[in-house]
């Protein structure tokens, strides 16, 4: 599975997948994901979700939110960050369940 878990806060994953060459945001829109950088709009089967990590509000359940790396077919890295939970956007969730998942290697 591509969920890694592996920072301790929402910042600290932005950065390390800044590093990675995830720049850019995504933000949904009329059922397409669009980045930010060049307007460019994707179908949900245009993408892949490279990894995710979910973060748990420390004092307050409703902080909790996930991020998402995404690549695009055409190359392009972005990510989308989002609540989860409680106040997650249910039409968000339904498009993200059309995007193929990554998996992990074995190894890795």
């Amino acid at each position: 599975m591509c969920r890694l878990n592996k920072y301790k806060t929402q910042l600290e994953a932005l950065n390390a997948l800044s590093l990675k060459g995830y720049k850019s945001d995504f933000r949904v829109e009329d059922g397409k994901f669009i980045l930010r950088e060049n307007k460019k709009k994707y179908n949900p089967g245009e993408l892949k979700i490279v990894e995710y990590h979910r973060f748990e509000g420390m004092s307050n359940p409703a902080d909790s939110s996930v991020v998402f790396a995404i690549l695009a077919a055409d190359g392009h890295r972005g990510i989308l960050t989002s609540a989860y939970g409680t106040y997650s956007d249910p039409a968000l969730m339904e498009l993200l369940e059309k995007i193929q998942i990554k998996r992990q290697e074995a190894g890795q």
